[in-house]
């Protein structure tokens, strides 16, 4: 899933390259993935420039000209990609728009979980997911505010910090790395946290995603649409020795979701409630 360090690189990417831009086709592949709201991609687009490129939490929004959106949701296996026209186009692209600048931009998504809304401004805060965002996780936000908002929330620290209406940009990833930074174990409750915990949960949540950030502009390149997640401490890295006191690193698969975890620098017992 791209989170806030991979869509803020794939932001500035696609704000440095294709800006401005013209669309001259548009060519839907397939179109599991799109909630065509404001009408009909293929007929609409040719002759619509590519005005801003955003990030809101885990959503990449492109505004076009004319008042209209494209507001795309990767979930799981969702991915951007910016090319020539000649690169190979994958099984699993969903829709090709042609530029006036010679390249493509293209929407790949492994299992079609993804979604891609087209809209118009007023359309755009009523998107499933996009309308309850909590804060952004590189909102600045303070300590008191994110202890109290956290307040709201029952059930173990991992599955509140991906939610997004907690924080937003968080995934399961990033949760991963945020926690073993903090020495908190993903299955704590919230509401057994205290507060020298929660300061290191808020202090934590930014610091990884930054750091992450300045690892992919470094790694990138042009190759936006393949996830970089190589660098990070424990998380896909079950078995191997922790980066800190050398103990294996734990992993859980629950509901297509992977956790790890150090059980020695992250201490807690396992709920199984």
């Amino acid at each position: 899933m791209p989170e806030a360090p991979d869509l803020e690189v794939i932001k500035d990417y696609l704000n440095d390259r294709v800006k401005g831009t013209v669309i001259e086709a548009a060519r839907v592949l397939r179109p599991t993935v799109l909630r065509p709201l404001a009408g009909n991609l293929a007929e609409d687009l040719p002759g619509t420039s590519l005005e801003l490129f955003r990030r809101e939490g885990k959503f990449l929004l492109c505004q076009l000209s004319g008042d209209r959106w494209l507001a795309i949701n990767p979930m799981l296996t969702g991915a951007v990609q910016y090319c020539e026209p000649k690169a190979r186009v994958y099984k699993r692209t969903s829709f090709v728009l042609e530029l006036d600048n010679g390249m493509e931009l293209r929407y790949l998504d492994d299992r079609q979980m993804g979604m891609v809304y087209y809209v118009d401004s007023e359309q755009l805060d009523g998107i499933y997911r996009l309308e309850k965002q909590g804060v952004d996780v590189l909102a600045g936000q303070s300590f008191d505010d994110f202890r109290a908002g956290l307040k709201k929330f029952r059930g173990e620290v991992k599955g509140v910090l991906t939610r997004g209406s907690f924080v937003s940009g968080i995934g399961n990833a990033y949760s991963d790395e945020i926690l073993f930074a903090a020495g908190i174990s993903p299955f704590r409750k919230v509401g057994t946290l205290k507060d020298e915990e929660l300061e290191r949960l808020h202090r934590q949540s930014r610091i990884v995603v930054e750091d992450a950030i300045g690892v992919l502009r470094e790694r990138v390149g042009d190759n936006i649409h393949v996830k970089i997640r190589d660098f990070l401490k424990v998380h896909g890295k079950g078995g191997e020795p922790c980066p800190v006191c050398g103990g294996n690193i734990s992993q859980l698969n629950a509901n297509q979701r992977l956790t790890n975890f150090c059980r020695r620098c992250q201490p807690g017992m396992l709920n199984r409630n």
